[in-house]
């Protein structure tokens, strides 16, 4: 049952019969000094309010901490759908592993009689990739499981939007992979020459070759790994040919035929 609550100025209006029927009446507990005195009525009933309140306060919602919370669980549950399961790797012998998220199999790595690219990923009974070394097919599984992109078929044509960094990333790996490449903290390398650096900004991709280049714009992510061939000679005379064959002339094309023999200047 709950009572009114008096302010000290009603109290002070307030006959001494009327405070201690109002003393009665709210079952005050605060004991009253001088029971002639109608300030010692008055303030036993001012100080019993008082202890009531402060009491029911504590019971009383607070609305920001129950909003900080729910913020918590919210961001926790967006945590949780976005951040893929951990990797397990479980061997099942020297030439052929397991990947699992959680408790289901996701990938596994295996080793056929390839002379060239032995190692091979197979995704739900489907191969996904084959690389000379196991370490790359790991690296493969491990870019595509963290942008859940490991069951995706891969694109006919260079995508290009950039979606998100982990996207960006997987792009990139898939590409190098085809010429051999490693992708390192500072930079893609082959054979521990730097070739440069591939990125991509606002949807548009970019390339830095050798270790002092400049950012240039470049259509895809295709045309920005393939680039990279021009850092390293081996390679540039290698692929030459096949890259001219199919590939519209670019700036950095242009620049590249004018350093080979027999090709007159554009």
């Amino acid at each position: 049952m709950t009572y009114p609550t008096y302010s000290q100025q009603q109290l002070q209006l307030k006959s001494i019969a009327r405070l201690k029927q109002i003393y009665s009446e709210i079952a005050c507990t605060v004991e009253v000094n001088d029971k002639r005195c109608k300030d010692s009525w008055i303030t036993a009933i001012a100080d019993y309010q008082v202890s009531k309140i402060q009491k029911l306060a504590p019971a009383a919602p607070d609305n920001q901490a129950l909003a900080q919370a729910e913020l918590d669980n919210y961001i926790a549950d967006q945590a949780q759908a976005i951040a893929p399961e951990p990797l397990t790797i479980v061997e099942i012998s020297f030439d052929h592993h397991e990947y699992y998220a959680g408790s289901q199999l996701i990938a596994s790595i295996s080793h056929d009689d390839n002379l060239t690219q032995p190692w091979v990923v197979m995704v739900e009974s489907v191969e996904k990739f084959r690389a000379n070394t196991w370490a790359r097919c790991h690296r493969f599984i491990q870019w595509h499981h963290q942008d859940s992109t490991l069951n995706e078929t891969a694109p006919t044509q260079p995508e290009t939007p950039c979606i998100s960094e982990n996207r960006i990333m997987a792009h990139i790996f898939n590409e190098c992979q085809n010429y051999g490449f490693e992708i390192l903290d500072d930079g893609i390398y082959h054979n521990g020459v730097k070739l440069g650096q591939v990125g991509c900004t606002n949807s548009n991709w970019w390339v830095i070759l050798g270790s002092q280049g400049q950012q240039q714009y470049s259509n895809s992510v295709l045309d920005a790994v393939r680039s990279l061939l021009m850092v390293d000679t081996s390679l540039a005379t290698e692929a030459s040919d096949e890259y001219l064959q199919y590939r519209p002339l670019r700036n950095y094309s242009r620049c590249y035929l004018l350093k080979q023999p027999n090709v007159s200047n554009c």
